[in-house]
């Protein structure tokens, strides 16, 4: 498979647009030439919405049939797709000048689609029926039967068409691990389908694979999916209310902050403990605190007159 081009869609075989070379993707930051009069003015390129718009036209459905070959859910897949493209929108400055947007947006879905928090979700915890025709079932119950992450790797090289290292990178392995994990399901997609395993060749068993994917994506109508403006106004809407609460929790720590310093005691005070009889403590030693008793007759003696004999006075001889 040749590898794709920046700013190109790489569909599946059979996809509307695989069989032509279609030209790049228009940003945001691009100014194209148009004819005009004789003083050589140039028209301003394609506006954000515009060229976000012609990069969900030109790629939405592809992605949604290939991100079908990774679940198996056709509600996931849309949902995933829509997740992805609301996502791109939100980060347009970031995606109008990648190298290859439409490679932005298919790893976006990639992941949101393989999240295991999927399984959780009560509509997605049964696949879709599966195709009537043996051939086709067949390679669905193979793919989806891998781990996500040797489904994903197979899908980008033998479906997609990328190289390794770029399917390396996409899917964030080493090369080498991105290879092995390409054997390990090429091997276990042919056990379960004897036909794959016939060509000598890893190039023709890659094409009989290309052929046999774009043929079980091409079966899956993709005219469910949202209009790219309803994909924008619905990312915009998440994004304003996101703000709002965003602002609103802001403004409730500010307010908690402001009267918890408004309320608090400027100084800490150790608060008295009540009082607690205490046994066992041995008797207080010295002079005895005096009782009424004995403050009584104190006072008593220091004011009564002493009788007793005559004071000795001293004579000089």
């Amino acid at each position: 498979m040749a590898p794709t081009e920046p700013g190109t869609t790489p569909d599946l075989p059979g996809t509307p647009g695989a069989s032509t070379t279609p030209g790049p993707v228009p940003t945001s930051n691009d100014v194209s030439a148009t004819p005009g009069p004789a003083s050589g003015t140039e028209a301003a390129g394609p506006s954000p919405a515009e060229a976000f718009d012609a990069l969900y036209k030109h790629s939405a459905a592809a992605l949604f049939r290939q991100t079908f070959l990774l679940t198996g859910r056709r509600n996931l897949s849309r949902e995933s797709v829509a997740r992805a493209f609301a996502l791109a929108w939100e980060r347009w400055p970031e995606v109008a000048v990648d190298r290859d947007p439409v490679g932005w947006v298919r790893a976006a879905a990639y992941e949101y689609a393989t999240s295991p928090w999927h399984r959780l979700r009560r509509s997605h915890r049964r696949l879709d029926p599966p195709p009537a025709e043996p051939g086709p079932r067949a390679l669905l119950d193979a793919m989806l039967a891998l781990p996500p992450s040797y489904r994903r790797t197979l899908l980008l090289y033998d479906g997609v068409g990328l190289d390794l290292p770029e399917t390396a990178a996409e899917t964030e392995a080493s090369t080498p691990a991105a290879a092995g994990r390409l054997m390990n399901a090429r091997a276990a997609v042919a056990e379960r389908l004897p036909e794959l395993a016939e060509p000598s060749s890893p190039a023709e068993q890659s094409a009989l694979l290309n052929e046999r994917l774009g043929a079980l994506a091409l079966a899956q109508p993709s005219d469910s999916l949202p209009s790219p403006l309803t994909v924008r106004t619905d990312s915009e809407r998440k994004a304003r209310l996101w703000t709002r609460a965003a602002i609103s929790f802001t403004v409730l720590i500010i307010g908690l902050t402001l009267f918890t310093l408004g309320t608090a005691p400027a100084r800490y005070e150790t608060p008295e403990s009540p009082a607690q009889q205490v046994d066992g403590v041995p008797p207080r030693g010295g002079t005895q605190k005096l009782t009424p008793q004995d403050l009584k007759l104190q006072k008593r003696l220091h004011g009564g007159f002493v009788r007793g004999p005559a004071r000795l006075v001293p004579e000089a001889g």
